[in-house]
C-alpha cells in the first residue's frame, strides 16, 4: 500500500473532493523519505540558478521503496510537483531530478531522462529495485 490513508481522507475521496493539503499531509506522513528528497531538491533549485538539481544518494531498500511509490503514482508525483513548484524526473530507482516547470523540452531534461542516461545509472546492487 502506498499511503496510510485516514478515514477522513477516505471520506473526502468517496465524496469526490479531496483537499490537496490533506493529501500532501498523508504523503508526507506515509512517504517521509520521498517527501524529504523532493523538498530538499526544490529548495536547492530555488536557491540557485541551476537548470536542475539531482539527488545521487543511494537510499536504503525502504527509502528506495518510498521513492518508487511516490514517483510511480501520477497523483502523488503531480501533487508533489504542484506543491513544490518543480518538474520531477526519475532514473533507475533512486536518482530523482528536480527541474524548473516547463523545462521538459530543455537539453538537460532530455539528457536526464534519456535511454543512455538510464543505462549509465545501472549497477548490479540496484538490479532488483
Amino acid at each position: 500500500m502506498s499511503l496510510d490513508v485516514s478515514p477522513a481522507l477516505l471520506d473526502q475521496a468517496r465524496n469526490g473532493r479531496v483537499d490537496e493539503a490533506d493529501f500532501l499531509d498523508t504523503v508526507r506522513g506515509s512517504l517521509p523519505y520521498a517527501y524529504q528528497v523532493v523538498a530538499g531538491l526544490s529548495a536547492e533549485l530555488a536557491s540557485g540558478g541551476a537548470e536542475f538539481t539531482t539527488d545521487n544518494t543511494t537510499p536504503s531498500d525502504d527509502q528506495r521503496a518510498q521513492l518508487l511509490r511516490a514517483l510511480a503514482s501520477n497523483a502523488i508525483r503531480g501533487s508533489l510537483e504542484d506543491h513544490f513548484g518543480v518538474k520531477l524526473a526519475f532514473v533507475n530507482c533512486h536518482r530523482v531530478g528536480a527541474f524548473r516547470p516547463g523545462s521538459e523540452d530543455s537539453e538537460a531534461y532530455r539528457e536526464f531522462t534519456s535511454l543512455h542516461n538510464q543505462i549509465r545509472n545501472q549497477s548490479p546492487e540496484l538490479r532488483s529495485c
